[in-house]
């Protein structure tokens, strides 16, 4: 099956190399436009030549699945079997990617989205066929779990498709009802949210706030580090979801959040966030 990707940045990235990496599955990986796209495969070759070097992956499974990536652009997703949307977290944007694809690909191309938290019924609206929500998580070529959201109107067998094509390439699939932030950010984000205000109240500092949640409750990273690894942009805009979806000012994204976003404190993907990423 060959895959389209829309998005080259890290999610993107991350979800193109995983499919790569299973047998029988091509990966188109597009962006804005194709030099984007030939970046976003190099970064791709980059990663997989650290993982060579450090002894984590031989250099010609790594050259196998760099070989199965091709940058492109809409226009080569007519061929693809399934379109897996990882653009950035904002509903217009991709409400009108979906509405361009359809111009391009046959109606037998499963739409997928990676969105962390808007509504899949929304994303569908108006649309000539229905979208499924495919969600991986950060570092998607590792980590196994991809939540697969069912909108108002997605068939069951669409549901039961993009599930089995998960399982297919080394992943579990958790089948989740729309609902804002679905089932791992309605939990995680706010848990990092919660850790910006005891950090901002001066109860611990953030080295000492990881290290309570890793030893104290078997935390593998803490909830700091943790949204630094997600990006803090991305972690507002969950919580601006949930909060705006739900009503309930339990999901109210703390104030000095929205400031190191407003500041480009971005955690690991701009250097420094609640920690400094060396590069």
């Amino acid at each position: 099956m060959i895959v389209g990707i829309i998005g080259a940045g890290t999610m993107g990235a991350g979800i193109a190399q995983a499919f790569a990496a299973a047998d029988g599955y091509e990966v188109v990986l597009c962006d804005i436009n194709r030099e984007a796209a030939r970046k976003g495969v190099a970064r791709i070759g980059e990663k997989l030549d650290r993982s060579v070097a450090r002894g984590r992956m031989e250099k010609t499974a790594a050259d196998a699945i760099l070989s199965s990536i091709t940058a492109g652009d809409h226009a080569d997703l007519s061929d693809c079997g399934l379109i897996v949307e990882a653009a950035v977290e904002n509903m217009a944007v991709k409400k009108q990617l979906f509405a361009d694809l359809t111009a391009v690909c046959p109606p037998d191309v499963l739409f997928a989205t990676n969105t962390s938290s808007l509504s899949i019924t929304e994303l569908g609206r108006g649309l000539e066929r229905p979208v499924v929500g495919m969600h991986f998580f950060n570092p998607a070529e590792t980590l196994k779990l991809v939540e697969v959201i069912a909108g108002l109107h997605t068939p069951r067998a669409v549901i039961d498709r993009v599930a089995s094509i998960a399982r297919d390439i080394g992943k579990t699939p958790v089948e989740v009802r729309d609902s804002a932030g679905f089932v791992v950010n309605r939990i995680l984000i706010p848990m990092i949210n919660e850790a910006v205000c005891v950090l901002a109240e001066g109860v611990a500092s953030a080295e000492d706030i990881d290290l309570a949640m890793r030893l104290g409750a078997s935390h593998p990273m803490g909830p700091l580090a943790l949204g630094d690894l997600v990006g803090l942009d991305v972690c507002l805009a969950i919580m601006e979801v949930l909060q705006s979806e739900t009503g309930d000012d339990k999901y109210r994204p703390h104030p000095l959040l929205r400031k190191m976003v407003r500041g480009g404190l971005l955690g690991r993907k701009t250097g420094r966030g609640f920690f400094e990423y060396p590069a």
